[in-house]
């Protein structure tokens, strides 16, 4: 921490030339390798000694509907490997598509190629899901799968403003998918459909609720994460925590249950947004860990909880952004009172990032963040939001103090 609170990092660019790059994965696999999605469609492999092959994972630039436009959420926003990866060979993404022109979101599954690791087979495509768009916004774009097996799908309110669909809006309305976290089963699924759904999905016994619905009342939840715990007591494994961008006022930091409302058009933050919904006694929504107003920033972007090697003084610091402002953040839990402390990150100065190849400055736009198979943390920033330009970086945090000694310690 500097004299003013501020936690100050050092970064270390380990990839660039890419066209908005909007998520980075790894295989988990031992090889060290990871895989960088652009939102054109393009999905690269980088291996562990940083070289990218030329030929890409994964190229759905035919099928992705995007454009020039500074700004535009459409494209493809996500991918995900199967847990067991090495063995079931498949990949998840999400992307946005027009179908006889209308815009729909589509989760596909993908596997991999038979004679080639670093690639996927692009005729094996099965359509998963697809869900169709009222508007251009708030498309949402995140897969993950939990500790428990199951692929979690996270989707935006259907766009525009406000949330204007009907009487409470898509949000608080379980008869469509818009503005949910869902869960889904693509293991078990003997029928031929492409997926079934848990039987402890927590709305699968109301008639009126589509049974996909895991928790609901989300905005346009952007970057989520699954945190693999302590590493000595393994405290907090498996939690899910998500960045939802606001409206007007307020950008927030959830914790996902099974079966939580998380207040969307009704509040913002934990302010009403929509009073006479908001005052519903009925509401019973789950609060937010953290928000901020929008003098820090307009736009969240979640990030990870801290449970690498490098920095054991970061362990459990949840470690975030805001892609309109560029500000790095953090959030330490005071595991008493269950509570989260704000910490705004700053970059360190010339003097403590003069190591080689250590830097202290990042493009502005924090798109994404992402973490290797030794839980290191990464963010992925631009200097123009757009998916057909390219000046975007690839950063990775690196620690400011006894930076070379840490190394040595970790192995790495």
């Amino acid at each position: 921490m500097d004299s003013q609170g501020c936690l100050e990092l050092c970064l270390q660019e380990v990839a660039n030339g890419l066209r908005n790059p909007v998520a980075m994965i790894h295989a988990d696999d031992g090889t060290h390798r990871f895989f960088v999605a652009e939102q054109l469609g393009y999905v690269w492999v980088y291996l562990a000694n940083g070289s990218r092959i030329d030929r890409p994972f994964l190229n759905l630039t035919e099928a992705v509907l995007t454009s020039p436009w500074a700004g535009d959420e459409r494209g493809f926003l996500c991918i995900a490997l199967h847990p067991r990866f090495t063995t079931v060979r498949k990949a998840y993404v999400y992307y946005s598509v027009s179908v006889r022109k209308e815009e729909r979101i589509r989760i596909s599954e993908f596997t991999l190629s038979t004679h080639d690791d670093n690639q996927l087979d692009h005729s094996s495509e099965r359509t998963i899901l697809e869900v169709v768009e009222p508007a251009s916004n708030h498309n949402g774009g995140q897969l993950l799968f939990g500790h428990d097996g199951y692929l979690y799908i996270f989707i935006g309110d259907g766009g525009r403003a406000g949330d204007p669909f009907g009487k409470f809006g898509n949000s608080q309305n379980k008869s469509t998918l818009l503005g949910k976290v869902l869960r889904i089963d693509v293991d078990n699924n003997d029928d031929g459909a492409p997926y079934s759904i848990p039987s402890d999905n927590p709305f699968v016994w109301e008639k009126t609720s589509l049974p996909e619905i895991y928790a609901y009342g989300v905005r346009n939840m952007w970057r989520c994460s699954i945190d693999r715990g302590d590493p000595a007591t393994g405290r907090g494994r498996g939690r899910m925590l998500c960045g939802d961008v606001g409206q007007n006022k307020y950008e927030e930091v959830d914790l996902i249950v099974k079966g939580g409302n998380y207040g969307w058009r009704a509040k913002e933050g934990f302010s009403c947004y929509d009073r006479k919904l908001c005052l519903n006694a009925s509401l019973d929504d789950v609060l937010p860990i953290f928000a901020y107003p929008h003098k820090l920033g307009k736009s969240v972007t979640g990030g990870y909880i801290y449970r690498g090697c490098q920095m054991p003084n970061l362990n459990g610091l949840y470690i975030f952004g805001d892609f309109m402002s560029g500000r790095l953040m953090s959030l330490k839990e005071d595991e008493t009172t269950g509570k989260w402390q704000y910490n705004e990150i700053c970059m360190g100065t010339d003097q403590t990032c003069r190591f080689p190849k250590l830097i202290n400055s990042y493009y502005k736009y924090i798109i994404s963040f992402a973490e290797d198979e030794a839980g290191e943390l990464y963010f992925l920033a631009t200097g123009v939001p757009s998916a057909k330009s390219r000046r975007k970086p690839l950063s990775r945090f690196s620690s400011v103090i006894n930076i070379l000694s840490l190394w040595i310690v970790c192995g790495m």
